[in-house]
């Protein structure tokens, strides 16, 4: 007797056992069916959600630093003194010239934010112009894989096309009046290597390296954030349900 009921007892533990362990696989398998990626997309849609996944992290970007301040007093995208003339700047600064290289930088930071002004449309250009052929990587990637594959794909024609609008906005904002008087003093001292560093191809570069973080950071909310997914389309490429 005492062996049956120790039998049922067994039996009875390895049953509940069993059916707990399989109302988990049912419960995990519910998870699974709810959080895994859809399958429907194809790669076009998927190709079509990352341009304009983009294209709407472009429009924001060049809103957010187009602006007064939109550079100079954001410390992730702030253009500093050029670096392969920082021995000049120690030297000025030294010279009690911390003003004038104060000026300079600020002018340089404005000048990205008045060119980020007709940002967009170079971007946007940029973003239709990109050929994508396996969205799907792209999608299933880092959150910033897109903006990563855009600046790989397209910062030599970008750069070729923003160029004149920097040189504009340099000029608009007068960069020149504030360099000229600190690079014709530095080159008066005697035994230094003379300066004339590309200012118009270094703002150029730092305001698309600007422009390309703002647009990632914009791309991550909009795989995270369902309240960023503004369209129909983002939604459907990027949304969980």
């Amino acid at each position: 007797m005492k062996i049956s009921i120790a039998i049922a007892l067994v039996i009875s533990t390895s049953y509940l056992t069993t059916a707990q362990t399989f109302g988990k696989v049912l419960s995990k398998g519910k998870e699974l069916t709810t959080t895994t990626p859809k399958t429907s997309l194809t790669n076009d849609e998927v190709v079509s959600g990352l341009r304009e996944a983009l294209t709407t992290g472009a429009k924001t970007a060049a809103g957010n630093a187009g602006v007064t301040d939109g550079f100079y007093k954001n410390q992730k995208i702030f253009i500093p003194w050029p670096a392969e003339a920082k021995a000049m700047k120690d030297k000025l600064v030294m010279l009690g010239m911390q003003g004038q290289v104060t000026a300079f930088e600020e002018s340089v930071n404005r000048a990205a934010e008045e060119a980020s002004k007709s940002a967009f449309d170079v971007f946007a250009t940029a973003v239709k112009g990109m050929s994508v052929g396996d969205g799907f990587a792209i999608l299933n990637g880092s959150d910033t894989a897109a903006t990563h594959y855009l600046r790989e794909k397209t910062t030599a024609s970008l750069t070729e096309k923003f160029t004149p609008i920097v040189k504009t906005a340099m000029e608009k904002v007068r960069v020149t009046e504030y360099w000229n008087p600190l690079v014709t003093r530095y080159n008066k001292i005697p035994g230094v290597t003379k300066q004339n560093p590309d200012l118009e191809a270094y703002v150029t570069a730092k305001a698309i390296n600007g422009l390309m973080l703002l647009i990632s950071e914009q791309e991550a909310k909009i795989r995270k954030d369902p309240a960023a997914q503004v369209t129909d389309l983002l939604k459907k490429v990027f949304g969980k349900g």
